[in-house]
């Protein structure tokens, strides 16, 4: 990190400063090593979030939704969530101390996060902070590269939200103008060392893959490859229907006893 003149400079931003800031760059840039690195050697109080389930765990952190109680379907912005009684009772001593104490906010995978979701963040650290700041006077660390996943948004949903934003990105949140965040770009890739594959990873990234490095990719195409039992390839499809497929073809190959097993739900289980 320390001959990484942007990952320096993004430590001393976050570390130093109370400004915003979006940490963005290519998959293997360190990214994550940033972020793991943050938790372990910041002074900062601070509080990790991500949108998905999975991008949560990576993070070591939570999901947005669970940290914040925010609905799940499209936030009007500007919307009071603390009118309704329900949505203040989410809230419990533990995490209101959390939120009042927290320096920083970190929110990993951020190019999946809606412009709505962002804005109900800023809405819900307002309440419980300085409602005169934005994110009520927290730092907010955004990480993540929007050449990758992107919102998910449904045709209705955008019909109510679309007279509010441009797009369904965080950064057209109304949040995200008056945070006025600094961005940073990582550039250097970690995680490859062979010039010729990030010459092929950066031309499919742009969409402008070149007939030679697409030759060079193809070379490693193996026709009906089967691979052999226990040998631990993992099968990337693009769609569900290809992963069950797969999945029930190899389960009728088992000729062991299957099980069943019935769940029984007592007590209390909201």
């Amino acid at each position: 990190m320390k001959d990484n003149k942007e990952l320096e400079l993004a430590w001393d931003f976050v570390n130093k400063t109370n400004r915003s800031l979006f940490l963005t760059g290519k998959a293997g840039t360190g990214k994550t090593t940033f972020l793991h690195r943050l938790k372990r050697d910041s002074l900062k109080r601070l509080v990790v979030v991500a949108p998905t389930g999975v991008a949560a765990i990576n993070a070591k952190g939570v999901t947005i939704h669970s940290f914040f109680q925010v609905p799940f379907g499209p936030i009007i912005p500007n919307t009071d969530l603390f009118n309704n009684a329900s949505f203040q009772r989410k809230f419990n001593k533990t995490k209101i101390n959390i939120i009042k104490s927290m320096d920083l906010l970190v929110i990993d995978e951020i190019s999946m996060v809606r412009a709505d979701l962002l804005d109900a963040i800023d809405n819900t650290l307002r309440h419980f902070r300085d409602r005169s700041k934005v994110f009520g006077g927290v730092q907010i660390l955004m990480i993540g590269d929007l050449q990758q996943l992107s919102p998910v948004v449904k045709d209705n949903e955008w019909e109510l939200l679309k007279p509010y934003y441009k797009n369904a990105f965080f950064f057209s949140s109304q949040a995200y103008s008056n945070c006025n965040p600094i961005c940073i770009e990582l550039k250097f890739i970690y995680r490859q060392a062979d010039p010729k594959f990030i010459s092929i990873l950066n031309e499919v990234r742009n969409n402008e893959l070149s007939e030679a490095l697409a030759a060079e990719l193809n070379k490693r195409y193996i026709p009906n490859f089967v691979p052999e039992p226990n040998t631990g390839y993992i099968a990337l499809t693009t769609h569900n229907d290809r992963a069950e497929l797969t999945n029930n073809t190899e389960l009728s190959k088992l000729t062991t006893k299957s099980y069943k097993y019935k769940a029984k739900v007592e007590g209390t289980f909201p």
